[in-house]
């Protein structure tokens, strides 16, 4: 099948699209990719629907600015899909099926007995008639249903990407975005997946916060600041640290309190090293350790970041160009592939990746309806 898959992060930046052909459990072949940014009026309204939802928390009715953002991503991701389908030379009706994540606007994971609730905004028929093909989406609610943390997604692209590259496991994947997520491939191929911590996010926040930027660049702040001891101990005694995976998290779930009367270097010196932190804590549970990690998202951007991972995992890291993966696509490969796996019935999930009894598959497929 010939599949775009689409995906908008918790940044509020734009959208990624990715086209591959693939049956469902392999990677065919590789097709353009196409990034395309949210207007300051556009992430605006998103903004808007992500503060509405946390203050929401699922009780009541769904705040009004759902409605709004779910049209403002029917036409940017349908714009998206034009600017892909232009690189490929194909109009959209040609595209066998669309993998659409839609905009995450609330996460809250199992907690004991309580089922995790998400939120996902996206209208995927009104997506399908105005591209005029099948499309895929809500991938997370019926994992949730089951029990299962409804994240992460990605592991089965993760894991086709290594066997398609023909690269050595046991081995980790991790993806840097607003949240950390660690996907572990263990030598006889089994999977093991969770969220690791803040990726991005919090660093993000401070940089916005002190100074109305939207990330720190290269690191450059970071790299001349000193960590705060105690504000780190803080941040690291969230419950998600002490848990043992699967297990995940919203953007929203860690705070900057620890890191307000800091200056803005100290501070996202102390977040960045929480990052790197968290992400050798995960490792110290893998059932195997990897030989080295695979980092995509935009944190592999961040030299600072990446060295302190480094550092503090003992492990070598490359980012995913370093091994010819498309480290800004991934993601949007990533439900691009889902989107085979939900036509054809297939599992998305495992009980290692999000928690599940047994493997599931997951997702729906609509298509045009006029």
């Amino acid at each position: 099948m010939l599949c775009a898959g689409l995906m908008s992060g918790t940044s509020l930046d734009g959208v990624d699209a990715a086209l591959i052909e693939t049956d469902g459990e392999r990677v065919l072949r590789f097709g353009p990719g196409a990034e395309t940014a949210y207007t300051r009026e556009e992430r605006a309204v998103l903004q808007r629907a992500v503060d509405a939802a946390l203050a929401w928390r699922f009780d009541g009715p769904e705040p009004e600015v759902f409605a709004e953002a779910e049209a403002v991503l029917t036409e940017t991701h349908a714009r998206a899909i034009g600017a892909l389908c232009e690189k490929a030379g194909i109009a959209s009706a040609q595209l066998d099926l669309v993998g659409f994540h839609g905009q995450t606007v609330i996460h809250i994971p199992p907690e004991g007995d309580q089922s995790g609730r998400t939120r996902q905004l996206g209208d995927g028929e009104a997506l399908a008639n105005r591209l005029g093909c099948a499309v895929a989406f809500d991938f997370r609610t019926a994992d949730m249903g089951a029990g299962g943390q409804g994240a992460p997604l990605a592991p089965a692209w993760h894991r086709a990407l290594v066997e398609t590259s023909g690269l050595e496991t046991p081995i980790g994947v991790l993806n840097i975005g607003g949240v950390a997520n660690l996907t572990l491939i263990g030598s006889t191929g089994e999977l093991t997946a969770f969220d690791t911590g803040p990726g991005n996010g919090l660093i993000d926040a401070w940089v916005a916060e002190k100074t109305g930027g939207v990330m720190d660049t290269d690191g450059a702040l970071s790299a001349r600041g000193r960590i705060l001891e105690a504000g780190l101990a803080e941040l690291l005694s969230h419950p998600h640290f002490a848990k043992m995976g699967p297990k995940s998290l919203d953007r929203w779930d860690f705070s900057l309190d620890p890191a307000r009367n800091l200056t803005i270097e100290d501070g996202a010196a102390t977040l960045a090293e929480f990052t790197a932190r968290t992400v050798a804590m995960g490792l110290d549970g893998a059932p195997e350790r990897p030989s080295r990690l695979i980092v995509c998202g935009g944190g592999r951007k961040n030299k600072d970041l990446m060295a302190r991972i480094a550092r503090a995992c003992a492990l070598p890291l490359v980012t995913a160009e370093a091994v010819g993966w498309r480290g800004d696509l991934i993601e949007a490969e990533a439900f691009a592939f889902l989107a085979a796996r939900t036509a054809k019935g297939l599992p998305i999930s495992w009980p290692g990746t999000t928690g599940v009894k047994q493997a599931l598959s997951g997702g729906r497929v609509v298509s045009k309806q006029f």
